[in-house]
């Protein structure tokens, strides 16, 4: 407890240094102090025999995923989803994105500890719509959703939050795979390789588990599920490659505005043609019924832009071969990590963009 004191001091005392941003970092310590203020340890819970049913299945479940994290994926072994936390509401936070209203890149936003990255998180939903109306005044592309889980990247010893175990069995062990692979490797001010490890680690594992589970209806209900998800990621790559090219086009602004609207009437015609080749599968209409905008692009294409590059190295190299190459790269400057997952991206070997050591 005096380490977390510490931590959190140290937290505060950088903001009131800054001189801004007191209020924001008051609201995320006092977020972080009630997720650990409340924590009960998982196996005193198992252990007692007036705990809901069905709670003590998914905790039960959550133990030994844990143990195939750490075994099988060779993910931090360490305190965290030891011990269960019920907020008594749907998600832990909610995630503001933003963007210029002609730029496909997000704003970014620097933290201690965690460099610059491109979402804002808020424990109060209420206090996230009102940056959020704040940034929409001053022009800006935003797009903002709850999230069930986060990672204090080892800090401290995360929980088990009832916005984990609502989804079921498999969505638990996808994000105990991401969260852990977080703390497994951050690099900081890289959100968008961050994002990219992390999910490479949870869709590479999920793969492996459910293998292992010999549920062959679920693996394969997965990897459709993967399918999709990849080719609306490839749709969405497309649509920024679109937008950057019209932002960067020497129309004014009136102009550019008209042609940004025609590029989103557009994928949404590609969206419907690729929804009929799913079989009329409806999991993204909530993301188009939504006004779709540069921080909604963004807001997966920080998940989803090195993904493929990863994921084919993660196949290629195995777990710990894998781990030694991301360590490697995670020293490189973001200039030269993004040379080498670019290059990667077309072909082009490893030895010939690392610098030489």
């Amino acid at each position: 407890m005096l380490a977390l004191c510490r931590c959190l001091c140290c937290l505060l005392l950088s903001a009131s240094l800054t001189g801004c941003g007191l209020p924001y970092y008051l609201q995320a310590v006092g977020g972080q102090l009630e997720l650990l203020r409340k924590r009960t340890p998982t196996a005193e819970l198992l252990a007692d025999p007036g705990i809901d049913p069905d709670l003590k299945a998914v905790l039960s479940d959550a133990v030994s995923i844990r143990r195939f994290a750490v075994q099988e994926l060779l993910l931090p072994d360490n305190k965290s989803y030891t011990t269960y936390v019920d907020l008594q509401r749907p998600y832990v936070v909610w995630n503001v994105i933003a963007a210029e209203e002609f730029s496909i890149e997000p704003q970014r936003w620097c933290f201690p500890f965690a460099g610059c990255v491109a979402y804002r998180g808020y424990f109060d939903k209420a206090a996230a719509e009102d940056f959020e109306a704040g940034l929409v005044q001053r022009g800006f592309d935003t797009y903002s959703g709850g999230t069930s889980a986060y990672s204090t990247l080892g800090y401290f010893a995360d929980p088990i939050l009832n916005t984990m175990v609502q989804g079921g069995q498999e969505y638990i062990a996808a994000l105990l795979f991401h969260e852990l692979a977080h703390q497994r490797l951050y690099v900081k001010s890289d959100s968008e390789f961050n994002e990219a490890f992390a999910t490479a680690v949870e869709e590479y594992g999920m793969e492996i588990w459910l293998r292992r589970t010999r549920d062959e209806a679920a693996l394969r209900r997965y990897l459709d599920r993967m399918s999709r998800r990849n080719e609306f990621g490839e749709l969405v790559a497309r649509q920024r490659a679109r937008l950057a090219e019209i932002y960067a086009g020497p129309e004014d602004e009136a102009a550019k505005r008209r042609a940004k609207q025609a590029a989103f009437d557009l994928m949404r015609q590609e969206y419907e043609t690729l929804k009929a080749s799913w079989g009329g599968s409806s999991e993204y209409d909530g993301w188009f019924e939504r006004s779709l905008n540069n921080a909604s692009l963004a807001a997966v294409a920080t998940y989803r832009h090195w993904l493929p590059v990863l994921r084919a190295e993660l196949d290629t190299l195995g777990v710990e071969g894998f781990y030694a190459q991301m360590d490697r790269l995670a020293e490189l400057s973001l200039n030269e990590r993004e040379a080498w997952l670019a290059a990667r991206g077309t072909g082009q070997s490893a030895a010939s963009v690392f610098p030489e050591s």
